[in-house]
């Protein structure tokens, strides 16, 4: 359903005031050919009211040619801002960038928030960025399980469809996305709500099964058929089961790339406002996803790069599944159990 200018105006007023937006600070808003045409007049409008020095900066679309999906994140190679220099410098000299393009998994990213620049990734449609407007709340409880992981060395998932998922950790640091960017150089994602981390190089172990109803992305796809995933050493070695095992072991394949079969992160979703019915009601080309990766007490993983991380895979393959009704520990320490998050509101 639609939503009124005036209250994306009003979330985009308190997502920037959660980010600290300070009169006189410089936000430029990054935008290329799919960019929203709502999401971005109102989130000019929302920063000029706060006082900000706002600029736009509009770049061409890359990929078209390569990628299988018009989805921003079906194909991982160069960006806009690769050999941009004049582009980057901008983005290095604002305070806050507002990310209506997709920037995700280049150097170019890094650099920029290297500088101390802010970047809020901001693509999914209007209405499911007013549902899922971040709290300090949201903030406290993703803090709360991004400790936990760090404190950890070892994720173990289990469920009754068959996952048994050992990942040894330590190696990459924990993540927290929750919304908004509170801090200098720090990266987020509006919406979301989930903790995550990578795990040791070469070390998962184990057995995923991806079952009737969980979620694979950038497809979109609610899995009609179990599909059973055999991991050896931190990779992929099998991806067995009917139609949907061959839809997403074909498409890993068209990318050529070993890299790809790799376990990337891991985590839990934490945002109680996103669904896991989302999908069924949108466009496949109208969403990212966001809901689907979110939705409280999903195990996320994926498959393909850790650059992010620090890492050195940057394959131009990205896979994230959500799975429904795991249980994940921490050390033996159950933090999802079936499913739902056991959370006590304590460090």
């Amino acid at each position: 359903m639609a939503i009124s200018d005036h209250e994306l105006i009003q979330a985009w007023k308190e997502v920037l005031t959660l980010s600290k937006l300070e009169p006189g600070q410089t936000v430029t808003v990054l935008t290329s050919a799919a960019t929203h045409p709502q999401t971005l007049s109102t989130a000019l409008t929302a920063a000029a009211m706060l006082g900000a020095v706002v600029n736009r900066l509009d770049l061409q679309p890359v990929n078209g040619e390569k990628a299988l999906s018009r989805d921003s994140l079906a194909y991982l190679g160069t960006t806009p801002l690769t050999g941009n220099k004049a582009a980057i410098a901008a983005l290095k000299a604002s305070d806050l960038v507002l990310d209506l393009m997709t920037l995700l998994f280049s150097p170019e990213q890094h650099e920029i928030l290297a500088a101390g620049t802010k970047i809020l990734l901001a693509v999914e449609p209007p209405e499911v960025l007013a549902r899922m407007v971040p709290t300090l709340a949201d903030r406290a409880r993703v803090l709360r399980a991004t400790a936990k992981i760090e404190k950890a060395k070892t994720m173990r998932v289990v469920s009754a469809a068959g996952t048994e998922l050992t990942c040894p950790m330590g190696e990459f640091p924990a993540i927290a996305e929750y919304g908004f960017c509170d801090t200098p150089g720090r990266w987020d994602h509006w919406p979301s709500g989930f903790a995550l981390t990578w795990p040791n190089e070469k070390q998962t172990q184990g057995t995923i099964v991806i079952d009737r109803g969980d979620i694979l992305l950038p497809m979109k796809r609610y899995v009609a058929e179990p599909i059973t995933i055999t991991v050896k050493d931190g990779f992929a070695q099998s991806i067995t089961g009917g139609v949907d095992a061959e839809l997403l072991a074909e498409y890993m394949e068209s990318f050529k790339d070993p890299e790809a079969y790799a376990i990337s992160h891991i985590g839990w979703g934490l945002q109680p406002r996103a669904s896991w019915t989302t999908l069924a009601l949108y466009d496949r080309e109208a969403t990212i996803g966001m809901d689907a990766r979110a939705f409280e007490g999903n195990f996320l993983f994926s498959l393909g790069p850790n650059n992010e991380a620090g890492g050195s895979r940057s394959t131009t393959c990205h896979i994230d599944i959500p799975l429904r009704k795991c249980t994940v520990s921490l050390d033996g320490e159950e933090v999802v159990r079936v499913g739902k998050v056991l959370d006590q509101g304590q460090e």
